[in-house]
């Protein structure tokens, strides 16, 4: 360990890592730069946003069986919210990045990759790639701004630094080519872990995130809209992009203060058969609607899509369309793609059942991702059984989810009375389906009975004749019934 003193302050800032170039002085905020055996003061460094994060300086933990602690932290935010990567130094001296994302967390550490690597402008979410003689699809492709940092870091971060990523994934695999240093990327590789799986000690507890955020981080809580006074229900540290139900303003609730992106436009109210706020129990727990939006595709085909949270189980998706009720999970582990029109995943085949352009024609409620009216989407849905698979594209990001049907009496018992749901009507009946069945079963009967009837025509024919009687007079009549009916 090194310990210098803040050119700015005189306080102690400590490097831990000898690969360490920066830190940033807990007192004054000032980003000291190591330079040989002197140190530089490079400006203040911004304060981070209070995200709700568990994870600190100091935070340890274990990772493939290696002891880490979290020495320094930058925060980046893009189009679509903000993140942290938690830089660690592990007890060997090596280090490695813990990304921090709405609760879902990645370790990388540099990798050498062989070969050519595409340029970061060649680079579109749901493209395949050859990296390193495997082949693999872009899931993410973004350039995000650093607004602020804590503690040490490996590189130069300051007011104007942008990090330009992208994220590859293939099956469970993924890779991140980094590009914010230049044309040549730096290649991390990563594996998904929870809080749980790395034995972290020193977190910040409940109390402590409240104290400093002023609300518990995935508590349902409610915000007054700065737009219109309305009030928008959400989760702090969740759901931090904000639809409000009353003018439709687009609400940024990342920080403490709540700031608005864009008015809200003037679009009809859509009726819809769950409420914001609507709570359900599956499988003993809890689950509250969100958020809500409907899309149309390019004919103009319209469903419902409503987002539900459960404290345990984090986010999934109800999605109500003419068919009935579907349940939908994002998968964390993505299906291979063995042709344009088919994909496996778990030893099951699904085809391609549809591909089509989707728009979000209304949106209400709050998000963990951002969504406004008139963000498209490109769709491709898989089948197998009753089990479908979507992979959904957009020019910076790809993500797939998997869903099963949901029978509606599934829907009334796990909503109770706040579902305001209605029962589809019954497929009507096949006009003359008695007759025709029974027709079937005389053809059936002739077939087995043709040899009798050769050698002894008269009798065989008479019993065949009554028995084809017995079968399609009683299906003329019900017929008939159904046609009064």
């Amino acid at each position: 360990m090194q310990i210098v003193s803040c050119p700015s302050c005189g306080a102690e800032v400590k490097f831990r890592s000898h690969a360490s170039v920066m830190a940033v002085c807990e007192y004054c905020g000032t980003s000291v730069l190591k330079d040989a055996d002197a140190v530089r003061d490079l400006g203040k460094m911004s304060a981070v946003l209070e995200d709700y994060s568990p994870i600190q300086i100091g935070t340890s933990g274990v990772v493939g069986g290696r002891s880490f602690t979290v020495v320094g932290r930058i925060q980046l935010r893009y189009s679509a919210g903000l993140w942290n990567e938690w830089y660690l130094l592990f007890d060997d001296g090596s280090t490695s990045w813990l990304g921090d994302s709405s609760g879902m967390y990645v370790v990388t550490s540099v990798r050498q990759l062989g070969g050519a690597l595409p340029a970061f402008g060649e680079l579109k979410a749901g493209s395949q790639y050859q990296l390193g003689g495997y082949r693999m699809v872009a899931s993410e492709v973004r350039t995000a701004d650093c607004i602020g940092g804590q503690g040490e870091l490996p590189f130069k971060v300051g007011e104007g630094y942008q990090a330009r990523v992208a994220d590859f994934r293939s099956g469970g695999d993924f890779l991140t080519l980094d590009y914010s240093d230049g044309d040549q990327p730096v290649v991390y590789s990563g594996v998904a872990v929870t809080l749980d799986e790395m034995h972290c000690q020193l977190l910040r507890d409940d109390d402590v995130i409240q104290r400093s955020a002023g609300r518990y981080r995935g508590k349902l809580s409610a915000l007054d809209c700065p737009s219109c006074g309305g009030a928008i229900k959400y989760l702090p540290g969740m759901t931090a992009h904000l639809i409000c139900p009353s003018c439709h303003a687009q609400v940024d609730a990342a920080s403490p203060k709540a700031q608005v992106l864009a008015a809200g436009e003037r679009v009809a109210a859509v009726p819809t058969t769950l409420e914001l706020g609507a709570e359900a129990t599956l499988n003993n727990q809890t689950y509250t609607v969100m958020g809500m939006m409907r899309r149309a595709d390019d004919e103009g085909n319209q469903w419902t899509e409503y987002l539900l949270y459960g404290t345990r189980a984090g986010f999934s998706w109800l999605v109500e369309t003419e068919e009935g009720w579907w349940r939908a999970n994002v998968m964390e582990v993505w299906p291979q793609m063995d042709s344009p029109d088919a994909v496996s995943i778990d030893r099951a085949n699904f085809g391609k059942l549809y591909e089509y352009g989707s728009q979000v024609v209304y949106a209400i409620g709050a998000f963990n991702w951002k969504v406004a009216v008139g963000d498209r989407t490109w769709v491709a849905e898989f089948a197998s059984g009753q089990t479908r698979l979507a992979a959904e594209m957009t020019p910076e990001e790809m993500t797939w989810s998997r869903s099963t049907p949901v029978p509606f009496d599934q829907m009334k018992a796990w909503f109770g009375e706040s579902f305001r749901g209605v029962r589809p009507a019954a497929a009507p009946m096949a006009k003359g389906r008695y007759t025709r069945a029974a027709r079937n079963a005389v053809f059936v009967i002739l077939a087995l009975n043709a040899v009798p009837l050769m050698f002894n025509f008269g009798r065989s024919w008479a019993l065949t004749l009554l028995g084809a009687a017995a079968i399609y007079l009683p299906a003329l009549l019900l017929d008939s019934m159904d046609g009064s009916s």
